[in-house]
């Protein structure tokens, strides 16, 4: 019996994003299924999908900026690719939909942790390096738990 099958609240992989490859004549084009308005390119499949990785963690920025929840990411159909966000980064995703869910600002997080803002700044940045327990102490703070799964 897995972890999932025990436990019916959680779902699946937080940080594996399914894609949508095109082959171009030079390139490969990679769409987000779940962010439809998000796209890279490479010179081919394996740069496509390096850079899809920065894409993402992009589109997660201008998603926090205009306070709109960051999706997560749908189950991929058999066979299809996904691109795998670092868990640091699914995790200050998770962040902000909670915050979004609960009505909290960036203002009322630095409150609750007794921290300063530019700490807060940097829980919600996808661009910095933040310790995975500093954003289990804000989940914390909003009711939520982090969980990590390990899966080959």
């Amino acid at each position: 019996m897995t972890p999932k099958m025990l436990n019916p609240h959680i779902r699946g992989p937080i940080n594996a994003y399914p894609v949508i490859l095109e082959r171009g004549e030079r390139e490969v084009l990679v769409d987000f299924v779940d962010i439809p308005w998000a796209h890279t390119i490479g010179d081919d499949e394996e740069s496509a999908l390096l850079n899809a990785v920065d894409c993402l963690e992009t589109a997660f920025e201008a998603l926090i900026d205009r306070r709109e929840p960051i999706p997560e990411p749908s189950a991929p159909k058999r066979g299809q690719r996904v691109v795998i966000v670092p868990v640091v980064v699914a995790a200050k995703a998770a962040l902000h939909n909670a915050m979004l869910a609960a009505g909290v600002r960036k203002a009322d997080l630095t409150k609750r942790l007794n921290i300063a803002p530019t700490l807060a700044d940097r829980l919600l940045s996808m661009r910095h390096q933040t310790r995975i327990e500093q954003i289990e102490n804000a989940l914390a703070a909003l009711g939520q738990k982090l969980v990590v799964d390990v899966t080959q």
